[in-house]
């Protein structure tokens, strides 16, 4: 069993930066990959980023690529997202993910723990 806590959202203007962090617990194999997923209003689930915790391969969609950057601290057991030039649209419940192995692509039924999600809001 994995458990994932979620802090470091808030509210930030258009431009500004925000590092989310993602605190595992639990069974070490079942979160070989790690990811953060975002969900707007009236949208569906979109996940912003994944990392292999056991080789720090790490992988974010073209559509963040310098503005999102997704590490991990395994001394630590936590996963982070530094988010720069954020823009309106990023605006959303993030949430962290877990799972044995990093599927090809961002679907969640491949990540088997959620946490509770953290709110990002960018706005003036």
């Amino acid at each position: 069993q994995v458990r994932l806590v979620e802090s470091g959202g808030g509210s930030v203007e258009p431009g500004g930066s925000l590092t989310l962090s993602c605190a595992a617990s639990g069974d070490t194999l079942a979160r070989a990959c790690m990811a953060w997923f975002r969900q707007s209003p009236g949208q569906e689930r979109k996940g912003v980023a994944k990392i292999n915790t056991t080789n720090g391969a790490a992988y974010e969609p073209i559509s963040f690529w310098g503005r999102f950057r997704i590490s991990v601290d395994n001394a630590k057991n936590t996963v982070y997202l530094k988010m720069d030039n954020l823009k309106p649209d990023d605006t959303g419940t993030y949430y962290c993910a877990a799972g044995s192995v990093c599927p090809s692509g961002f679907q969640p039924a491949g990540f088997t723990s959620w946490g509770q999600g953290t709110q990002v809001t960018v706005s003036f």
